[in-house]
């Protein structure tokens, strides 16, 4: 097997979710704010969103998820040579989620641990790196961990505030991957400086120009496409799903739109019937089955694509393997990736250990006084001493619980 080939089986070996063990239904949000349902249904696409309470940050979810992608595929902790989480709600300007979340996990002291950030794109960058590092040998077998952990907080009565959403990803990379392997032919960049979406130093809450962000977003998934696969305009034949960073799951129909323009050669609209009935059927088959996690959880940033890919595996890895998908990550400043990828035969087999309906299952409906009680708490949390989890009603589990002598303290209850 020559060296090209080897690179055509890295990919993603391993995959799961871990998020906050409350959520808010979007029709009490939509009713407290004296809101038609239907504009947070319909309009965004969303049906709850996941609230992490001030004992839950970046560290303990991205502890959870690593620990359940490592035990749920059987993989030994010392097997793991690269630790990168891709975040852009750390907890430290300069200690990195990663090194928290190595000790946590009991890695390996040879380990190499880093931290990237780079908006929603962060996730991406670390998959990406981590098949460079295997493909350069320099791996020596090993595998990555990358996990994409992050709290999409904007703030009680703001325009953002339905797009909320807390949770985290973990994905194992490695030769002879059993989930997802990723051809390292058709990868495309791009990235280019703007004002979209940025949260200055001395801000809790991000900053965001919506419309131009969503401009932004169409603009890079088109340069991204054409530097992955050329400008064909047959690229969606070949594919039997098409994921999408989803901020929100509306813009995955506008991102779809926005694909589907590039092979059509114009713009899509309503009043062109055939052509509109065209992009429906399309989004119906390759885009909306894998879009309920994203509608349950919210908006998780960095893990918001890979939440998509999750949702594909445990709906319909035996019908799809051996089929190419389309993945599009997107980062707000911005950067970008278009890839292709192929299920592998065998990945079925894995859907108990990535489906995370059980959890999901599991968590508390929060009524909108807990939710706003719950956010008033957080503005104060990174500075206080001591945190209860039981007086959030959490226990059996990895809880952020104080800052003292100015260092964060996380405990197992």
């Amino acid at each position: 097997m020559n060296g090209n080939q080897a690179l055509k089986l890295t990919g993603i070996d391993a995959l799961a979710f871990a998020g906050p063990a409350g959520f808010l239904d979007m029709t009490d949000l939509a009713r407290a704010r004296g809101v038609d349902p239907s504009k947070y249904l319909n309009g965004l696409g969303q049906r709850r969103m996941a609230i992490a309470t001030p004992c839950e940050d970046t560290v303990t979810m991205a502890a959870d998820a690593g620990a359940r992608a490592l035990e749920g595929f059987d993989i030994d902790p010392a097997d793991i040579g690269t630790l990168i989480v891709g975040t852009e709600t750390g907890v430290d300007h300069s200690k990195p989620v990663a090194v928290y979340v190595h000790e946590l996990l009991g890695l390996d002291q040879h380990c190499r641990t880093f931290e990237t950030k780079h908006a929603c794109y962060g996730a991406m960058a670390g998959l990406t790196a981590s098949m460079d590092w295997i493909a350069s040998g320099r791996s020596r077998g090993r595998k990555a961990l990358v996990i994409a952990s992050d709290i999409a907080r904007y703030g009680l009565n703001t325009p953002g505030e339905p797009t909320q959403g807390a949770g985290a990803v973990a994905m194992v990379v490695a030769d002879q991957p059993r989930l997802l392997s990723i051809d390292p032919v058709r990868i495309g960049d791009y990235t280019r400086q703007v004002m979209d979406f940025w949260r200055p130093l001395y801000s809790k809450y991000a900053f965001a120009d919506g419309h131009y962000s969503i401009q932004c977003y169409l603009d890079a998934l088109v340069s991204a496409r054409i530097d992955a696969v050329g400008e064909r305009d047959d690229v969606l034949e070949s594919l039997s799903a098409c994921l999408y960073h989803v901020p929100f799951v509306k813009m995955a129909f506008k991102a779809h739109k926005r694909q589907l323009e590039m092979e059509f050669g114009g713009e899509l609209s309503r009043d062109h019937t055939e052509s509109w009935q065209l992009l429906s059927q399309s989004f119906e088959r390759l885009v909306a089955p894998w879009l309920s996690l994203n509608a349950d959880i919210g908006n998780i940033y960095t893990g918001s694509l890979f939440l998509t890919l999750i949702d594909l595996l445990r709906q319909s890895a035996d019908s799809l393997a051996g089929r190419e998908i389309s993945l599009f990550s997107y980062g707000s400043g911005c950067g970008a990736t278009y890839c292709i990828g192929n299920i592998v035969d065998g990945a079925d087999r894995w859907r108990g250990a990535l489906d995370p309906v059980a959890q999901l299952d599991a968590r508390r409906r929060l009524s909108i006084e807990e939710y706003e009680a719950l956010l008033a708490d957080t503005e104060l949390a990174d500075r206080l001493e001591r945190l209860e989890p039981s007086s959030y009603g959490l226990e059996g589990g990895l809880y952020y619980t104080g800052t003292r002598d100015h260092c964060r303290q996380y405990t197992r209850i």
